[in-house]
């Protein structure tokens, strides 16, 4: 694989009245008309992600953008499992609907926060949504005690399947508490109740290695391929390959992409989604900052 760059496709941060900085975690919904409905993460003048939406006339630098005023799904309510943060990871439809998966934080004491998967619900095809409950999809439990979060869900048949951001615990460095967390697996008949067993898809590759985050799974036929960042001091984007959804091995000198000599993402790059359009594959993803700098478009050479 090799990824050809072109450039900042939404820069950070958007034109947004309540959006102070960071355009990140990209999810793009392609609609029927061509055009291309983009939802990402801003952060608000503290720091608290929101999920926003733009329609894009067109997957280029430069195409004209529309900018929902509003959120799209915000904060939660005091005390909520997402009552200081809302950040984006995947869309998944169902029988007419559409899933948002999302990152629910909240602030900690031992910790500096906290966070789990949540989703949200659109029956008006990603106009608006409303979150399926207050509680989260992916909480706490014995297999993932510490943390979830960044789900990326595929429907096959009557089977869901998600992998997802799991912690493993928590360090001190330099100190101050940093998490670690890996990628695993869960099931559902449903999209709502999910079962997992701890089984680990993406383990680290490295003793530096400390945080594998935001997986995204496409299927080309009998074949799972897998993008994700993983960081020691810095992320970068990551490739697996699967047969099953569940062996997966890591193949990052194959990921046909990384950071520029200067520039946006010269020092980093996150958070990957990879799409087919207009007969091409496309990636987005965030440079430096973890999205600081905004969002980046690639487009595989053929």
């Amino acid at each position: 694989m090799a990824w050809t760059k072109h450039g900042l496709l939404v820069p950070a941060p958007a034109p947004l009245a309540w959006a102070a900085s960071h355009a990140a975690l990209p999810i793009p919904q392609l609609l029927p008309d061509g055009r291309l409905r983009l939802f990402f993460s801003a952060r608000d003048e503290a720091g608290r992600g929101q999920i926003a939406a733009a329609e894009l006339e067109e997957l280029a630098i430069g195409a004209p953008a529309r900018f929902r005023p509003e959120p799209i799904v915000a904060l939660g309510p005091l005390g909520a499992f997402d009552d200081n943060g809302v950040t984006s990871s995947c869309l998944a439809e169902a029988d007419g609907r559409l899933l948002l998966f999302y990152t629910g934080w909240t602030l900690g004491t031992t910790v500096p926060f906290r966070f789990f998967v949540g989703c949200a619900e659109s029956v008006d095809g990603g106009l608006t949504f409303e979150k399926t409950s207050p509680a989260p999809v992916l909480g706490p439990d014995a297999v993932d005690p510490f943390l979830t979060a960044s789900p990326w869900v595929l429907r096959e048949g009557g089977r869901w399947r998600m992998w997802y951001v799991s912690g493993t615990g928590w360090d001190v460095v330099d100190g101050a508490p940093r998490p670690r967390y890996h990628v695993k697996y869960a099931e559902s008949a449903d999209g709502t109740r999910w079962d997992r067993d701890g089984r680990v898809c993406i383990d680290f590759a490295r003793p530096e290695e400390h945080a594998i985050g935001r997986p995204c799974v496409v299927r080309d036929g009998e074949l799972y391929r897998m993008w994700f960042c993983a960081r020691g001091d810095a992320y970068r984007i990551g490739y697996a390959e699967s047969r099953d959804g569940l062996d997966w091995e890591r193949m990052d000198a194959e990921a046909g992409i990384d950071v520029s000599a200067s520039g946006w993402d010269s020092e980093m790059q996150a958070y990957p989604v990879v799409f087919d359009y207009d007969g091409a594959r496309h990636m987005l993803y965030n440079g430096n900052g973890y999205g600081s700098t905004g969002i980046g478009l690639a487009v595989l050479a053929p």
